[in-house]
């Protein structure tokens, strides 16, 4: 498939909120059971609340992608977020890796999901994210074949424990059609090669100074790539309930600056233009003609 750039305008920057909850992490799983979610504190609501108030400041629109198990536990979230003018997509129903599933456990998954968010907010869903950005190659024709356009999962990064795969990406090419009127638009990476160190948010936009991950955001939209950034309601709920019993390594990504992150996430929004996954994608995605994506 063709990947070259389409257009010679200005990059377009794509603001991504994966709507899910503190408990439904891969990274508190071992500490937390599947079957004690519906006992949990559920603080989505007014995270996600906080975040739309944040991007309302700024007459920003962007792209949530929510997680099924959400849509259904607050409908109206679902509904605000469509009132507000925001891209409603998908994130799956139960936030389970892509790669634990079997094919058909998948379908009926995403399946799921898409039926109850079209159906609380009166829009088409075409755009997914996988959990943990855990994609596979077989996930895309299951997605196309369930009336999806495009994914937004592949990280075409250094190796990582829970990211998944997808042929042919390269950081250099971030949106590519990968079968026929179905694209994937890659999550920003700085090119390294083929390559790229993650920068696009999540634990890295907690994790990095702030003024290094901005300039890292404006050396990606300067070489004229358009740049997707992500993350999480949780991320900025420094309140959230703490967990004992986790490795070290999966306490750190998941605590690791969350009292910062609201400042932060404010400060991006206000540093940059953004948009939704869909304005991205319209803009920047391969043309017929022979020129490819930026």
């Amino acid at each position: 498939m063709d990947t070259s750039a389409t257009t010679t305008t200005r990059p377009l920057a794509a603001m991504s909120i994966d709507v899910e909850d503190w408990f439904q992490v891969e990274n508190l799983k071992s500490a937390i059971a599947r079957d004690t979610w519906d006992s949990r504190d559920l603080r989505v609501e007014r995270n996600t609340d906080r975040m739309l108030e944040l991007m309302g400041e700024r007459k920003i629109k962007g792209t949530c992608f929510i997680l099924g198990w959400v849509a259904e536990k607050c409908p109206a979230l679902v509904r605000r977020i469509t009132e507000q003018g925001h891209e409603i997509a998908s994130h799956g129903y139960g936030h389970d890796l892509i790669y634990s599933l079997t094919h058909e456990q998948f379908a009926q998954d995403i399946d799921r999901s898409k039926k109850l968010i079209e159906d609380l907010s009166g829009k088409r869903v075409t755009g997914y994210r996988a959990p943990s950005f855990s994609i596979t190659d077989w996930a895309i024709d299951i997605l196309k074949d369930k009336g999806f356009e495009y994914d937004s999962s592949a990280f075409p990064t250094v190796a990582h424990d829970r990211y998944g795969k997808l042929e042919g990406m390269d950081a250099g090419h971030p949106i590519t059609e990968i079968r026929p009127g179905f694209y994937e638009v890659c999550v920003s990476v700085l090119k390294l090669g083929k390559k790229g160190v993650p920068w696009a948010g999540g634990g890295y936009f907690r994790l990095f100074p702030y003024p290094l991950f901005r300039w890292g955001v404006k050396r990606i939209l300067n070489s004229g790539t358009p740049y997707v950034f992500y993350i999480h309601p949780w991320e900025i709920d420094p309140g959230q309930p703490k967990i004992d019993g986790l490795k070290r390594s999966h306490r750190f990504r998941h605590y690791n600056n969350l009292h910062r992150c609201d400042a932060r996430y404010a400060a991006l929004l206000r540093h940059f233009e953004w948009t939704s996954m869909r304005e991205l994608l319209d803009r920047h995605k391969p043309r017929a003609s022979g020129s490819a994506a930026a």
